[in-house]
């Protein structure tokens, strides 16, 4: 027994625990990848249309800094997949669920950054640069409300209070209980 990993609150081994925590991050990138390309191709193709050429030094700039934060975001959150590829079967699981959730919580931060130049630059070429800083502005404030200030405020209470724990019901299934 003694040559055995310690088991967690779910009786998983570290190992176990970094193979469940890596399937669930690679599903919470799944979610972010489909936005992120479309922002990309979307990006892709203005420069394209005919009104690109209508567009002043400012609204081009930004442009290039979007393109560029949603290319950033991009690798950043495809990155994982390369990571594991790369170090597959190597004994880095652990280390790699590490270096991925960085690696997310920084593409999401791009993201966020990407986002708001995207709404800054559409609503600046719709309605014009007040109503464009001002939209960026809000975009910047919603992605950082609900990327970094929620999971923080939900930490700080789940942290304030008793840790769940399982309870037999009376199917004897197994259920949480607070």
């Amino acid at each position: 027994m003694s040559g055995e990993s310690p088991r967690t609150a779910r009786n998983e081994t570290p190992l176990e625990r970094a193979d469940r925590n890596f399937a669930e991050l690679l599903q919470e990138l799944r979610v972010t990848q489909t936005g992120v390309q479309i922002l990309f191709a979307f990006l892709l193709t203005l420069a394209f249309m005919p009104r690109f050429g209508l567009l002043d030094s400012y609204q081009r700039g930004m442009y290039v800094v979007t393109l560029l934060l949603s290319v950033v975001a991009t690798v950043l959150l495809t990155a994982p997949a390369a990571l594991h590829r790369t170090l597959f079967q190597q004994g880095a699981k652990i280390r790699i669920v590490a270096v991925s959730s960085r690696l997310a919580k920084i593409g999401l931060g791009v993201l966020a950054l990407a986002l708001t130049c995207s709404v800054s630059l559409v609503v600046d070429v719709v309605h014009g640069r007040p109503e464009g800083l001002a939209a960026g502005g809000f975009t910047l404030l919603v992605c950082a409300g609900l990327w970094g200030f929620l999971p923080r405020l939900v930490r700080r209470r789940l942290s304030a209070r008793p840790p769940e724990r399982p309870a037999e019901t009376h199917t004897g299934r197994r259920v949480r209980r607070r």
